[in-house]
């Protein structure tokens, strides 16, 4: 069973792009698709890093398990809000703090806002940021507008079936991917 690592990678608070994260973990593990845990950078609260992991003289645990989370995935979600038409500093940091650890992985975007284009001004930079570190971004992507309508607090689907089929196209495309680069070696 392949094992993904979701990425909420708000630090705000208040943030709703969280009750995403929380979804998707509880969709993959009732449907036994994979097995799924949140990697959840406000609870991180990493510094800005001022040079890739490899690097580094004396890298801190925290630093140490997230990269060894993301190596050990077959495939990523990154959940990201859109915050005036980019991505939050937070996922940038994390994204450029690895580099190996990125090499052609699956990673499947889910973009969020409180507005009704759900996040859709994000992909395009944040899938050319992961294609220069060459990652593999998932063709399919799951924009979610007017989170706070489409989810509770706790991550339950408000309208559970609709929401049910669009997680199965975006979450099938991205285990399709984990196929792939496991057959290719």
């Amino acid at each position: 069973m392949p094992h993904l690592v979701i990425i909420s990678s708000s630090v705000r608070s208040g943030r709703l792009s969280h009750r995403t994260a929380l979804y998707f973990k509880r969709y993959v593990e009732e449907n036994k698709l994979a097995s799924a845990e949140i990697a959840d950078l406000n609870e991180y609260q990493f510094p800005i890093f001022n040079e890739r992991l490899k690097f580094q003289k004396n890298p801190s645990e925290k630093m140490l398990e997230f990269a060894g989370k993301v190596k050990a995935a077959d495939g990523v979600i990154i959940v990201t809000p859109e915050y005036n038409g980019g991505y939050p500093a937070s996922i940038k940091n994390i994204i450029d703090l690895l580099y190996d650890e990125w090499h052609r992985k699956p990673v499947a975007l889910s973009t969020v806002s409180d507005g009704v284009f759900g996040g859709t001004q994000v992909i395009t930079s944040l899938q050319f940021t992961l294609w220069k570190i060459r990652a593999w971004t998932v063709p399919a992507m799951f924009p979610v507008p007017k989170v706070d309508e489409l989810f509770d607090a706790t991550g339950q689907a408000l309208d559970k079936e609709r929401t049910d089929k669009r997680a199965s196209h975006f979450i099938n495309e991205l285990l399709w991917c984990i196929e792939a680069r496991k057959r290719m070696g």
